[in-house]
């Protein structure tokens, strides 16, 4: 079993000024002794966001934040299953009226790929997902 980070998880940690160990004793605290990983979506929403600082320290400190993220939690990458399965659903859910957004979706899917929990702050979009485990963090 395991855990698919969202990066809402990340970027909160990262604003109250948690470090990646903190964070990480954190989710156990709440969900056990768990492999947690985060996907390649996620990755890619964490780096927007280091570019994205508004200023050089800011930017700095997300860096450093990411780097060490980096060497503690391993990324799942988006694979054809992934394409595949996400292309599925979102079709599925467009055709009964129900859109996601396109990133929730794919970090959803990963979650669903690879048969863990998505762990986040905010699980409105992930919940409309089927089949997906949502653990509200």
């Amino acid at each position: 079993m395991g855990l698919v980070l969202d990066s809402s998880v990340v970027i909160a940690a990262e604003r109250r000024g948690d470090t990646v160990a903190q964070l990480l004793r954190g989710i156990a605290a709440v969900t056990g002794d768990q492999r947690t990983v985060l996907s390649s979506i996620g990755l890619t929403e964490l780096v927007h966001g280091v570019h994205r600082s508004p200023s050089a320290q800011a930017r700095e400190l997300r860096e450093t934040f990411l780097q060490e993220l980096l060497i503690n939690v391993d990324i799942y990458p988006y694979t054809r299953e992934t394409a595949l399965l996400a292309g599925k659903i979102d079709g599925e859910q467009k055709s009964r009226g129900i859109s996601i957004p396109f990133a929730d979706l794919l970090i959803g899917v990963t979650a669903l790929e690879v048969g863990y929990s998505l762990l986040t702050i905010n699980a409105r979009h992930f919940r409309l997902i089927p089949g997906l485990t949502v653990v509200q963090f």
